[in-house]
């Protein structure tokens, strides 16, 4: 069974910071990429990182460049969302996904197989 489980979320004041973990299992981790997303209330779900294992490439929003970093466990099956500098405006429900590579648009959620049940982010000003 394909499981992405996410954790790590939680409330945290403006200009703080919170490490999110997405625990893989189920499919061949070196295989596929795994994104973060995030959804806030009443806005569209949008991409914030990705990364490939397979070729070591990451990608950033534009919004969080400078202040989220991704990295990936292979050991663990485990990517990791390092998030600092934190905003009002990164208060979402915060996703993991799986898609396999070569993933051609990091942020389309069409190439996304699996994907978790969520971690609520919330930072306060």
């Amino acid at each position: 069974e394909v499981q992405l489980v996410e954790s790590g979320g939680g409330l945290v004041q403006t200009g703080g910071s919170l490490r999110l973990s997405c625990a893989a299992s189920g499919f061949t981790f070196d295989d596929y990429a795994i994104g973060w997303f995030r959804q806030a209330p009443g806005k569209e779900r949008e991409g914030v990182s990705c990364i490939s294992s397979s070729d070591g490439s990451i990608v950033y929003a534009d919004s969080v460049k400078g202040r989220f970093t991704i990295s990936s466990d292979n050991a663990k099956n485990t990517v990791y969302l390092q998030m600092n500098s934190l905003r009002p405006e990164d208060t979402a429900v915060y996703y993991c996904a799986a898609a396999p590579v070569p993933v051609l648009q990091a942020f389309g959620f069409g190439a996304y197989d699996y994907w978790g049940q969520g971690t609520q982010v919330t930072v306060s000003s």
